[in-house]
């Protein structure tokens, strides 16, 4: 186990409980990674995490993740201890495997429905990534972004629920709270302190309050200016893993 550190080149396997808990490889600041984090401790599932160095990844971390990516879980349980990797492909094994509680929809056509609308927020990440990582941001890039976010502001006023699962956070949720959690870092990355537009984005400034309640999203919040910090080591070149590690 990594205790926390991101282990890098030349770091030894980690010595992972032989207790048939699930065991994901993450990075403490990677959004997709954090997608699983989420759907585990939604359902309340038992698991270690090994954090990677993502810039310096240990020689041995194809054998967890054949393309050494995170996230990636290993199933312990399962026959030869298979890898999953992607995101949205754990998300979904997990959900079926594990049925309480329930993320995505349980009626065919609704499921389908929120899974476009995960694809369809990647026209928010796209935009929001470069506005994270670069020190030069066009006013049109966070153009894109708001008119990525007007589709889920339609979306949540058209289904007239707290949240896009109803009552409680589902899957698509979950899916894209990673972004939305790490927006709160602009106005400290952009000189103009950048806010969302209150009356635009009622709906998702209201959700987004409530989803910072949600026990889930605690067990692995970060607030936007610890989320800024780290991304500004990312943009010097030299991203700080372990700046969390005390």
């Amino acid at each position: 186990m990594s205790g926390g550190k991101h282990l890098a080149k030349g770091s030894a396997k980690p010595e992972v409980p032989d207790d048939g808990k699930l065991c994901l490889f993450s990075m403490r600041f990677c959004p997709y990674a954090h997608r699983v984090h989420l759907v585990l401790d939604a359902k309340r599932i038992p698991y270690h995490s090994v954090f990677i160095n993502l810039n310096e990844k240990p020689e041995w971390l194809t054998e967890y993740s054949p393309l050494g990516k995170v996230p990636a879980l290993q199933l312990p349980k399962e026959e030869g201890c298979p890898p999953l990797i992607e995101s949205l492909v754990i998300a979904e094994y997990l959900d079926e495997k594990y049925p309480e509680p329930k993320l995505y929809p349980t009626d065919p056509l609704k499921k389908a429905q929120d899974k476009i609308l995960i694809e369809r927020f990647n026209a928010v990440i796209g935009p929001m990534y470069k506005i994270f990582v670069n020190n030069e941001v066009s006013p049109g890039t966070i153009t894109d972004v708001s008119n990525g976010l007007d589709i889920f502001e339609k979306e949540l006023r058209s289904r007239g629920t707290e949240f896009f699962g109803g009552d409680k956070p589902g899957m698509l949720d979950y899916m894209i709270w990673p972004w939305c959690e790490r927006s709160a870092m602009l106005k400290y990355l952009l000189s103009d302190k950048y806010e969302m537009d209150k009356e635009r984005f009622e709906k998702l400034l209201k959700w987004r309050d409530l989803m910072e309640k949600d026990e889930a999203v605690k067990c692995f919040y970060l607030d936007g200016e610890t989320h800024a910090k780290f991304m500004k080591t990312r943009r010097d070149g030299e991203p700080n893993y372990d700046m969390l590690v005390v």
